[in-house]
Order: structure tokens, then C-alpha cells, then sequence
């Protein structure tokens, strides 16, 4: 699939009362009836990012399909910071409705929640650098012990210096300055960030491996061909998936390749749900 210059629509806020914030970003509903090839994606992003850090590869993502772009609990303009990763998931798909979740880190393990408790309406999983969490008692206290102590970092130091060490890590070196949208990511409240550490990250999540095979939607796993991390456990989730199909691709990049090779990467998600 060749890449498109079409611009996609201007966003439209589609957000509910006591809800999180959610754009709509490509077709209408309305133009949505009656296609078999026009689809809802509900894209769910990572941690200190919110639904303006997509770049070209949401916009590619738009081309042709609605995109319903969320911001998770704590960021963004959305509220309700005291969310854990099953209310994360519930206030997802209040969100975004019945259509096929594209996640990444963070949002993966949020979507996975979310397919889990509404099998029907997710009606499809992509996940981009995501993982079904610590297995280990032990390693997920020391991972709680970690993400406080950096949530309180982050309010002793401030979003500008915390944003700085974080974009710094190995897992971001291949990101530019423009693809990091670190101008984006400073409009979250640190605040919120703080809490989403402490409730939504991997030490606070109940491992999901052994239920995975309860999802029966197709899956598609993305990784980073330089994550070698999040390859090894890409490779573990294509076989937990014993439910249905999962497919991993591999993409010349880290953590975050969808911003790194949005072309490549959207090229895969998007002949792979054409398929489903």
C-alpha cells in the first residue's frame, strides 16, 4: 500500500460529558454507513503522550477510516486520574465506541483490558509495543516502588525537566525532536501524569497473559525491529493469543516505531485490518 498525501479532515471534539476527551479525526459516522471498507479505529496512546501526538501515522490513519483519538485518564484534557487500567479500559470504550483499538504501550495494555471486558465492541486489537504485563509478585513491587518514586520526581522537578530525562531513554533514541511532539506531550498536568504512574503502570496491572486467549478478535502486534525487549515479548503475545489469529510484524526501529517509520507502519496496519 503506497503512502497517501491526502490531508485527513479537520478534528471534530466528539467527547461526552464526565467522559475523557476524545477527537474524531477522518469520516463521519454518517459517512461510515453502509461501507464495507471505511472503519472506526480508536487509537489509544502512550504515557506522557496524549491524542495530539499521533503525526503522520494517525494522519495516514485517517485517510479513509474515522480515527477516534483519546486521551487516557491523566492526560491530555481528560480527567478522572485516579483510574486503573480496568476503569482506564471501561472509559476507552465509552470513548471510542464499537470499532477496532490500536494501542501503543500504555494504550496496548489499556486496549487489552478493554477487549477483555467488551468482546463486542472492540473488534480488533493492534498493538504497538505493548506487553501483558509482570508475571512476578516481586517484579511488580519493585516496579510500584520505581513509578512512585519517578511520579514524585516528576512533581519535584516539573513536566519540562522530567520530559527531558524521559525522551532521553534508549527506548526513544530514535525519535526526532518533531516525532517526539514534546510540545504536545508539555500540555499534559504533571499531576495527572503522577497518578497515571501510580495506577496505570505495569507494576499496579494484573498480569493478563494467562487470559489472552479469551480474546477472539484478530490481533495485530507491531514491534520495533531494535526493541529487543518488546520484540522477545511481541513473540511470546502472538503465541498467548490461542483464541484467535495474531500476526507480529517487525519494523526497522524502537520502542516507538510508529512514530519513527509512520509510513511502514501504518502501510502494515492498514493492509492488515483491510484483511480482517
Amino acid at each position: 500500500m503506497s503512502s497517501s498525501s491526502e490531508t485527513p479532515p479537520a478534528s471534530t471534539d466528539v467527547s461526552q460529558p464526565d467522559g475523557l476527551f476524545v477527537e474524531a479525526v477522518g469520516p463521519t459516522d454518517e459517512s461510515l454507513a453502509g461501507s464495507t471498507s471505511t472503519r472506526r479505529l480508536v487509537l489509544a496512546h502512550g504515557f506522557t503522550q496524549n491524542g495530539r501526538c499521533w503525526g503522520h501515522f494517525g494522519d495516514r490513519l485517517a485517510v479513509g477510516n474515522e480515527t477516534r483519538r483519546v486521551d487516557a485518564p491523566g492526560h491530555g484534557l481528560s480527567h478522572h486520574d485516579d483510574a486503573d487500567l480496568w476503569r482506564s479500559a471501561d472509559l476507552l470504550v465509552e470513548a471510542g465506541g464499537a470499532g477496532i483499538y490500536v494501542g501503543y504501550s500504555m494504550g496496548g495494555r489499556t486496549a487489552m483490558h478493554a477487549a477483555l471486558t467488551h468482546p463486542d465492541t472492540v473488534e480488533g486489537l493492534v498493538l504497538i509495543g505493548a506487553t501483558a504485563g509482570l508475571e512476578e509478585a516481586p517484579d511488580r513491587a519493585d516496579r510500584r516502588t520505581a513509578d512512585s518514586a519517578l511520579a514524585e520526581r516528576l512533581l519535584n522537578d516539573g513536566l519540562p525537566a522530567f520530559l527531558d530525562r524521559w525522551l532521553a531513554l534508549p527506548l526513544f533514541a530514535g525519535l526526532s525532536p518533531q516525532q517526539s511532539a514534546k510540545q504536545e506531550r508539555l500540555t499534559n498536568r504533571p499531576e495527572g501524569l503522577a497518578a497515571s504512574l501510580r495506577h496505570c503502570g505495569t507494576g499496579t496491572q494484573e498480569p493478563l497473559w494467562e487470559r489472552l486467549g479469551e480474546i477472539t478478535v484478530p490481533v495485530l502486534i507491531v514491534v520495533g525491529a531494535q526493541d529487543n525487549k518488546f520484540t522477545e515479548i511481541g513473540h511470546r503475545l502472538v503465541t498467548a493469543f490461542t483464541g484467535t489469529e495474531a500476526t507480529l510484524v517487525s519494523i526497522p526501529g524502537t520502542h516507538a516505531v510508529h512514530l519513527e517509520q509512520p509510513d511502514e507502519t501504518a502501510d502494515a496496519v492498514l493492509d492488515a485490518i483491510a484483511a480482517w
